[in-house]
């Protein structure tokens, strides 16, 4: 079973929290998993493999324009959030599924592959950099997860409608020769944010049926 939690817009520091809370719910509670979607204001965060160095502006100056930069738990280097951007949290217990962290990646990857796909846009994955990309030079999903007792957290964060320009203040995964790139801008379109959702949820439930692991 797939709970599918929309909270909307909310702040950074309140969703990792509840995140936490979920995790031991899902912990405790056999075949219970959790995808949360939802936007947050603008945020900068480093996962563990990050550096302060991949922040560019001073952080008094970040302050001023009401960005935080966060430091968590999650897998990999520095990332950008802001409005427009779809934030899922897959809150999901592998032993339901199967115990491999870098699997599950693979499969996050391609439910958003997939999801895109729906909008005209072929994308693909980079050998040894995680997240989805368009012809090998633009960024289109970044990931980045945590694992405690077989449960995940955090997860991956796909540019809708954002805005771009807020990534020039960072050095995104630590990258320097790739670009950073939207469905919105991919497309020349306006996109809704619903549909993307949707569009979402269905490939989280088609990627991760009961039938396709028997349990």
């Amino acid at each position: 079973m797939i709970e599918l939690q929309d909270w909307g817009k909310i702040d950074y520091t309140e969703a990792w929290a509840r995140q936490r809370e979920i995790v031991k719910q899902v912990q405790s509670e056999e075949n219970k998993n959790v995808l949360v979607l939802c936007e947050h204001p603008s945020v900068i965060t480093i996962g563990r493999a990050g550096s302060d160095d991949n922040v560019i502006p001073k952080h008094d100056f970040l302050e001023k324009l009401g960005i935080s930069v966060i430091h968590n738990d999650r897998g990999g280097d520095v990332t950008l959030h802001n409005p427009g951007q779809l934030v899922g949290y897959p809150i999901f217990n592998l032993n339901n599924f199967k115990t491999d962290l870098h699997w599950f990646l693979r499969e996050i990857e391609q439910v958003i592959i997939d999801t895109i796909a729906e909008f005209g846009i072929d994308s693909g994955r980079m050998d040894k950099l995680t997240g989805v990309w368009i012809d090998e030079k633009r960024k289109i999903c970044a990931m980045g997860l945590h694992c405690s007792r077989w449960v995940t957290s955090h997860g991956f964060a796909l540019n809708v409608t954002n805005d771009l320009r807020e990534f020039d203040y960072i050095i995104p995964c630590g990258i320097t020769d790739k670009l950073v790139t939207s469905i919105e801008q991919e497309t020349g379109t306006d996109v809704d944010m619903d549909t993307v959702k949707k569009l979402i949820f269905e490939n989280f439930m088609e990627h991760f049926s009961k039938n396709k692991f028997g349990n």
